[in-house]
């Protein structure tokens, strides 16, 4: 029996020792990662999250981005929150002032659009976090939006791609905004505008994007838009339509919403924009139409109509530059951010301005990387443009 107890002893003091070595052992080579990190230029990397604390998981999101931070020995970090006379455009810029090398935007599509129109052109990368209701770039991105440490490990990791951000101007109602607004996904005016600006907050709230379909639904029958319309194309051709009916007019960076393709030729990396015209008759019939052409280009992936389609168009056509003149002012949207209602519009684009940290390539293209050296490499370059 003794016998027996001697070899239990012996055989947990083994174990004892053999815990503790690999203990020590992880404990060294933890130090010595901290060392290397240290040691590295390119890893000396200074975070700044943008964070929008009007978002319900905000502040559990900011605990989880310190600890997560802290685990991987990361301690150049720090905060700026949006508030509503500070957007994420202005908190960009004064991370970008104070320092930081890549700032992340924690926040749904309005605070990423903002903090990419500062870092649009400044050579230093942005990240994302999404945590809003439709997280519609992220998604194109592929950023995943229910998986909180992946996206913060995407934010903080040194793979990046150049995307291209799209700009709308209101010449008459903003003349001193020289940067327009900036947009990611898609920017319009007419029906779709006017359908987000009366989505009801907690409808959206409980049923998440759903919710603008309801809004939808109340102004089917508003009345149409009207306007002179000039589109230039990338080869320096212009279309010109000097009275354009129209129930929306879209102009696309990404085309991928949740469930359809509004958009299926858009790419955010190709220099150009995706306009389209969106046009109904007949009432509830063209309506039914236009759902029916959705559908049938999501199912293809390209932009055409269904070819029994009627009461319904969508004309699609890629550009570099839009400007619409209007009988009366009219809703506009980025993102779906609402802008003062304006008769003046103009869209424009700019090409592979915008650094964003990814996962990985997107199929078929090539995802750049990027030291901090490259980085400011890239805004030394465009300082001395």
């Amino acid at each position: 029996m003794n016998g027996w107890l001697m070899a239990l002893l012996i055989v947990v003091c083994v174990l004892v020792v053999v815990i503790g070595i690999i203990a020590v052992i992880r404990l060294v080579q933890r130090h010595r990662h901290a060392q290397v990190v240290a040691a590295r230029s390119d890893d000396q990397v200074r975070y700044t999250f943008v964070i929008n604390p009007s978002k319900p998981q905000a502040e559990l999101y900011r605990e989880r981005i310190r600890t997560y931070c802290l685990e991987h020995d990361i301690t150049e970090i720090s905060f700026i929150d949006t508030q509503l006379d500070k957007s994420g455009r202005i908190c960009a810029l004064e991370a970008l002032e104070k320092g930081a090398d890549v700032v992340i935007a924690v926040g749904g599509d309005g605070t990423v659009r903002t903090v990419a129109s500062a870092m649009a052109g400044s050579g230093h990368a942005m990240g994302i976090i999404p945590i809003g209701t439709g997280n519609l770039f992220a998604r194109n991105m592929g950023i995943p939006v229910d998986d909180v440490d992946a996206a913060i490990g995407i934010a903080i990791s040194h793979g990046s791609r150049r995307v291209d951000i799209g700009r709308l101007s209101l010449p008459d109602e903003e003349p001193n905004n020289d940067h327009g607004h900036a947009f990611l996904i898609i920017a319009g005016i007419g029906f779709d505008a006017l359908m987000i600006d009366d989505t009801d907050p907690v409808l959206k709230k409980n049923i998440s994007w759903l919710a603008y379909f309801v809004s939808g639904a109340k102004h089917l029958f508003a009345p149409k838009y009207h306007a002179a319309v000039r589109i230039k194309r990338a080869d320096g051709t212009s279309i010109v339509e000097s009275h354009l009916a129209f129930r929306t007019f879209m102009a696309g960076n990404c085309g991928q919403i949740p469930v359809f393709s509004l958009m299926p030729d858009a790419s955010f990396n190709d220099g150009l924009l995706d306009f389209e015209v969106i046009d109904t008759s007949g009432g509830l019939i063209g309506w039914a139409n236009l759902f029916g052409d959705v559908v049938h280009q999501t199912i293809v992936k390209r932009a055409e109509q269904h070819p029994l389609s009627t009461n319904s168009r969508i004309d699609q056509v890629q550009g570099i530059e839009a400007e619409l003149r209007l009988e009366k002012k009219v809703p506009v949207q980025v993102d779906g951010d609402m802008l003062p209602a304006a008769d003046h519009v103009l869209f424009s684009v700019d090409h592979d301005s915008l650094i964003v940290r990814v996962p990985e390539p997107v199929a078929g293209e090539t995802t750049a990387q990027f030291r901090l050296e490259d980085l400011q490499r890239f805004a030394k370059q465009q300082e001395a443009k």
